[in-house]
């Protein structure tokens, strides 16, 4: 039978968050915010910006609401991890847990005030913006979790359809008919 989410959520968000922070923090310490330092031509770079809002800049003049956001989302992926159950949601979650926490600790501690920090970013994907490793944590998470959905409604041989259970989803996941 597969093992409840939360413990692996929780490992894996840890280890996810050090990363974060890590990097967040050489960046600051080696990076000064008017250079750009190529990795791979144009198509990614290393440049240090404290972003304000969310992906994209979006809502900009609204950081405290992303402030709440973000504790609301700790809270729900929290809960969701206490009630699936198995190694992928676990990892899913935490990596969504790890990326979210990340971001949640500059909004928390960066300037300009508790809970409207910028968001410390520093990697370029070209001239299309720039992130940070919470933000690809984000991304892998979600990404994982329509993989995980995805797969539980493919059909299996000789099955007979029904409804999907988070169990019915962490066996799909596993590769168990």
């Amino acid at each position: 039978m597969p093992r409840g989410a939360l413990g692996i959520a929780l490992a894996v968000a840890g280890a996810g968050l050090i990363l974060d922070q890590a990097t967040k923090a050489m960046a600051t310490a080696w990076l000064h915010p008017t250079e750009r330092i190529p990795l791979l031509g144009d198509l990614l770079a290393l440049t240090l910006v404290y972003n304000p809002g969310a992906a994209f800049s979006l809502a900009a003049g609204s950081t405290w609401i992303l402030t709440v956001l973000g504790v609301l989302a700790v809270g729900v992926a929290i809960w969701y991890a206490t009630r699936l159950r198995g190694i992928w949601w676990g990892i899913a979650l935490g990596l969504i847990l790890g990326g979210t926490i990340g971001n949640l600790i500059d909004r928390l501690m960066n300037p300009p005030a508790f809970g409207q920090g910028h968001v410390t970013d520093f990697l370029a994907y070209g001239d299309l913006f720039v992130g940070n490793v919470a933000d690809i944590l984000l991304v892998a998470g979600f990404a994982m979790i329509a993989m995980i959905v995805i797969l539980s409604r493919s059909p299996r041989d000789g099955e007979p359809d029904r409804e999907d259970t988070p169990e019915r989803l962490d066996v799909a996941c596993e590769g168990r008919p």
